[in-house]
Order: C-alpha cells, then structure tokens, then sequence
C-alpha cells in the first residue's frame, strides 16, 4: 500500500509541478541557444493543467472535453511547427513534449500516479540530454545496431511463438532450445562488443581475452592467420590465442550455471584451474612478446540469425546424439562423443549434457574431456598457421591439455 493517500488536490499539485519542470527545461534552452519553442515554463504547467481539468470532467461525464482538448492542442502544435519550417528550423520535439504534458496531466487525475511520475520526469530527462543522446547516435556502429535489433528478432518475436512442449522420444522441447540459443548469443555478444569496441585500441591480447568470450576457437583461428601474415607478431597472436582458450573455462561454468547448476559443485574448481593454467601459459610469453599489434580478431556477431540457427541446429543434433549414444553405448560412448566435439564449437554438447539435470562423475568427466579437446583442436590450427612458433605452441597447448586427464579421471 502507498505511504501517500493520493487525493486530488495532491495529483493537481503533481500535474503542476510535472508541467513546471518541463517548462524549465523548455525555458533554458530558449535562453541558453536563443531558440524558438513552441512552449516554456508558462505554457506547459497551463497545458498539464489542460490535461488535469479535462481528466477530472471526463471522470464526472464530460467525456468529450478530452480528446477535443488535445486534437485542439495538436492544431496548435502543428501550426508552430510550420511557422518554424518556415524559418528552417526543423524538428518536432518542442510540440511533441507538449502534447506529452497535456496527457501527463490527465494522467495524474485518472490512473496510478506512477505512470504520471514517470511520463513527466522522462519527458524532462529526454528534452534536457539531447546533445549527449546525439553524441551516442554519432558513436553508434552501424553494425552494433543491426545487431541490437537481430537480437529482439531472435528474443520478442521467434521465441513466444515457438510451442513450449516436449517432442519425439527425445524430449525435445522447442521454447527451451531457442532460450538456450538467445543464452550463447548474448554471451558471446558481449565478448564481440567488447573485442570490436576495446579490442583494437589496446592490442592482440586483449582482443584475445574479450574475444575468448564469444568463442575461443574463432579467436585462435583468427589470430593464428594473423600470425601467418606477420611472422614478427607470432609471439603476441600466440599470447592472443591462448588467453582466448583461457576465457573458454569461465564461459563454460556460467553456461552450465545456468543450464545445469547441480554439476557446478563438483567442476567449478576444476574449470577455474584450468583456465588460470592457461593465464599463467600467456603470461610466460608476456616478457619476451613482441609490441602488440592493434589488430583484433575478426569475429562473427553472434546475434545474426544464421549463426543462431546453426547453433541451434548443433544443439539439437548433439542433444539427440548424446541421448541416442547414452542409451545405446553408455558411458563409453558419451565419453567418445565427447572427444570428437572439440574440434568446432563445444557449447552445443556441454549444454545437452547440463540439460539432463543430473549431478553424476560422468558428466562431470565427459565436459572436462570436451573442453580438453577444444584445447587441443585450438592447438592444432594455431600451430598449422603459425610456423615460426610451433614448438612454443606444441608444448603449451599439449600440456595445457594434459592436466585435463587427472581432472577429469582423478578428481
């Protein structure tokens, strides 16, 4: 329950104070840029007070004095804005807010007083930040904003209309497979805003290590042809790579967090040390690197609706495969399965075991033993691309590698 009893002559006193504000605002700018507005710190508490009279008629039967009040108000504000085409002076946001005042006002006669709270404060917040909105919108990559909106394609509109109910022996759920795509896709979706916005001001490494957010794989793909083209950076891409693998772990934990939390208790531990073995790789390249070069891997946006589908595609192929293998061939088999993912992306098969919801050692060893052959699939492209290092490259990814076994059987 509020603390306040919001009777009417306190809404009145907000709806006036709301119009107040923005007339204020409305108000400075004429005076600071000399500008033409259509209303000022007069107007608007008059306009919020429009709204508020009429409000409170309409709530006694007077229903007509509403709408004919803000079509009245509309005219008015059209008329304003052609006389200021007149002068070239473009733009409607002036009559634009005061309309919005006039519904503002009725808005605190009629329904929650929130709504109201936040329509004027809003209003004056958006009138008030123009230049800094403005900067944003000159800032804003084009390809960033794209992918904004592919992520609403992917999250608002496929998912509601998808059935949320099991299929096929297989327990396949359509709704679950597609929240577990928008889940990777938003990881990986920070990792490339970080690595595009940051990656390329402050050399490989970082790159490597945001860009390991999205997916480690591409990273080392990325910047092992890096390597083939600049001999002299190999140190540095290799640095790159293996910062990126390290990043693999912690992306894996939060995934199986989310998707499977009753096997975080026994992996955590082993993920983490994992990924700081791979730290301390990259730091024993640190001292003797070559100046980091400002090249960032060129990474895929997660949030095309292409990759979405194959992700998706791959989830529900590993789904069923580690189902059908399970069943047929038992653990031997998932262990096996598990040693062939590795060579493309192992989120697909990590999660279709998180997904069956069971805490057990063989789960635990079959993610170990997945990650353990990215690990070394990531090896193998860096050291087939980058020539000049492969020794470097054999026996860090190789024993990088190997620590996973006693993880993974011993532990």
């Amino acid at each position: 329950m509020s603390a306040i009893e919001w009777t009417v002559e306190l809404r009145f006193a907000l709806a006036l104070a709301l119009g107040f504000l923005v007339g204020l605002e409305r108000e400075s700018v004429k005076i600071e840029q000399r500008k033409l507005v259509f209303a000022g710190v007069r107007t608007h508490p008059l306009i919020s007070m429009l709204g508020f009279g009429c409000a409170w008629l309409y709530t006694i039967g007077v229903t007509a004095l509403l709408p004919a009040a803000l079509a009245v108000l509309g005219v008015l504000a059209g008329v304003a804005y052609v006389a200021k085409t007149r002068q070239e002076h473009y733009g409607a946001t002036s009559e634009v807010s005061a309309l919005l005042t006039f519904v503002t006002g009725a808005m605190a006669c009629m329904v929650d007083i929130w709504g109201a709270m936040a329509l004027g404060v809003l209003n004056a917040l958006l009138l008030s930040e123009k230049a800094k909105l403005e900067s944003y919108v000159e800032k804003l990559d084009r390809a960033e904003f794209l992918a904004i909106l592919k992520f609403l394609i992917v999250s608002v509109i496929i998912l509601p209309v998808l059935p949320d109910r099991e299929y096929t022996t297989f327990r396949l759920n359509p709704a679950s497979v597609w929240k577990i795509v928008i889940l990777v896709s938003t990881i990986g979706f920070v990792g490339y805003y970080l690595s595009r916005r940051y990656g390329s001001r402050v050399g490989l490494w970082l790159s490597g290590l945001l860009g390991g957010i999205a997916s480690s794989t591409a990273v080392t793909i990325a910047v092992g042809r890096y390597a083939h083209r600049e001999h002299d950076a190999s140190r540095s891409a290799l640095q790159s790579a293996l910062l990126a693998g390290s990043v693999m772990y912690p992306r894996v934990l939060v995934l199986v967090a989310i998707t499977g939390p009753v096997l975080v208790t026994g992996l955590w531990w082993k993920l983490l040390l994992l990924s700081l073995v791979g730290l301390a790789m990259a730091a024993s390249l640190r001292a003797r690197a070559e100046k980091n070069s400002g090249a960032a891997p060129e990474l895929q946006n997660p949030f095309e609706i292409t990759p979405a589908v194959v992700f998706a595609g791959a989830f529900v192929i590993l789904l069923v495969a580690t189902r059908a293998v399970q069943a047929s061939l038992g653990e031997a088999g998932i262990v096996g399965l598990s040693l062939l993912v590795g060579v493309a992306d192992i989120d697909p098969f990590i999660l279709s075991i998180a997904q069956s919801g069971s805490a057990s050692p063989v789960a635990e060893r079959v993610i170990l033993l997945a990650a353990m052959s990215n690990t070394v699939a990531n090896g193998v492209y860096f050291w087939t691309l980058a020539r000049e290092i492969r020794w470097e490259t054999a026996w860090r990814y190789g024993l990088w590698a190997a620590l996973h076994l006693p993880l993974a059987f011993l532990g």
